[in-house]
């Protein structure tokens, strides 16, 4: 890994730039801005240079976290308590905000679990009819048997008073796991009538969404506490275990899923768009402490951006051709933009570029094999099931003692600002 070394000269700030910034900034917030409650004292230094004398960015900015226990004003509400800079809902981005693209389950009855307000949270990304665990339990009582002193004291019946789930959403780890694990696998192997036994091995799969895949995160303790990555290696491994199949999932959200970046540039283009910045936002950079889930993610859409950028100059060629009169050999599927980016429109971004900071589950004493058939994925890997681990994605682009220096060196490499 390239490791930066901090330049001497400090740098000094304009916030009447004459030209309109062209870059965005993407932070992750645990172990890069806090650790659980407590703040970095890195990070109120960083922020100080990221706005002007009125408090507003001098570019967009957008805080990018797998947390998905509250709700978007809440976060930002402590950020801006943290940082001592004025945060809008708009620049957070929690791991289920992509959910509000997947306007098809908006209107099915699904199924949630995490912890906080998680039915104020569905409903606040478009879900209509929403089923809590806790809604499940008391309306089948028989079903959470693990902790004894839960079960019902006196011989009880079903109460089907709820609807006939259809999708599965987990938002984040919850409290409760065992029960958790339970309901969730009685609700998957029913197909989501829990008044029924279990349906054959062959029955189809209800649809399953997840955000925040992160198998560990970093808050006061001095090692790792499990994330909800976690949680879904275990109800994977139950899954198989019982069926013989794979659990499939409708949709990966969080860090590193592609989406979440891609969701991300969205936002960041909406701000620009807001403060009237004309010039296009082309390069990112995403400041984060785990390799896993903030390394890879960046890595992997920087990985996309720059195939888009082939496959763009792949079709102008070809209209070239096609203009020349010349048969073309270019493939059809070219011409077709992804369903996301037609959701969103096209990224103007070009680069997505990485930087890792020091502060949180990055231990900059370990190193990371480079060999990826020496049993990663036991040992080294942290990744979910259905990322492949690759050794490019895990390189970042830069390496710096935490978020202050982070900003001074994209400043440096932006040329944003003069030195002294």
């Amino acid at each position: 890994m390239r490791e930066s070394q901090r330049k001497e000269r400090s740098w000094v700030f304009s916030a009447d730039l004459a030209s309109e910034p062209s870059f965005g900034l993407l932070f992750d917030i645990d172990g890069v801005l806090v650790r659980g409650k407590t703040p970095i004292p890195a990070a109120k230094r960083a922020f100080q240079k990221l706005v002007d004398s009125n408090g507003q960015f001098l570019m967009p900015v957008v805080f990018v976290t797998n947390a998905g226990n509250c709700l978007r004003q809440k976060k930002a509400d402590q950020l801006s308590h943290i940082l001592g800079v004025p945060i809008s809902q708009d620049q957070v981005m929690m791991s289920h905000s992509p959910l509000r693209m997947f306007k098809k389950f908006h209107d099915k009855h699904v199924l949630v679990s995490g912890q906080g307000p998680v039915l104020d949270i569905a409903k606040n990304v478009g879900f209509t009819n929403v089923v809590s665990i806790d809604m499940l339990r008391e309306s089948f009582p028989l079903l959470d048997m693990v902790d004894h002193n839960r079960r019902p004291k006196l011989p009880s019946s079903p109460v089907a008073n709820l609807p006939r789930v259809e999708a599965v959403v987990l938002f984040g780890e919850p409290i409760r796991w065992e029960t958790n694990l339970q309901l969730i696998t009685d609700v998957l192997l029913t197909k989501g009538n829990l008044s029924s036994p279990y349906e054959s091995a062959h029955a189809q799969q209800l649809p399953v969404l997840a955000c925040n895949m992160d198998l560990m995160w970093m808050a006061e303790a001095h090692s790792p506490r499990f994330g909800h990555g976690t949680f879904m290696v275990c109800l994977e491994s139950i899954y198989k275990k019982i069926t013989g199949k794979e659990l499939k999932y409708e949709a990966l959200m969080g860090k590193p899923s592609e989406l979440t970046y891609h969701f991300a540039e969205f936002l960041i283009r909406e701000q620009a768009l807001e403060r009237g910045w004309r010039e296009p936002i082309r390069s990112l950079y995403a400041v984060g402490d785990n390799l896993m889930t903030d390394i890879y993610g960046a890595n992997l859409y920087n990985r996309y951006l720059e195939e888009r950028m082939s496959r763009s100059s792949t079709k102008a060629l070809a209209n070239l051709v096609r203009g020349s009169g010349a048969a073309s050999s270019v493939p059809q599927e070219l011409d077709a933009e992804s369903g996301w980016e037609t959701e969103l429109a096209s990224p103007s971004a070009t680069s997505c570029k990485s930087i890792l900071v020091c502060t949180g589950v990055f231990n900059p004493h370990l190193e990371l094999p480079r060999d990826a058939s020496q049993c990663i994925k036991e040992t080294v890997f942290h990744g979910h099931r259905d990322f492949r681990f690759d050794p490019a994605l895990v390189e970042p682009e830069r390496i710096v003692e935490d978020v202050d220096a982070a900003v001074e060196l994209i400043f440096q490499m932006e040329k944003f600002g003069s030195a002294v």
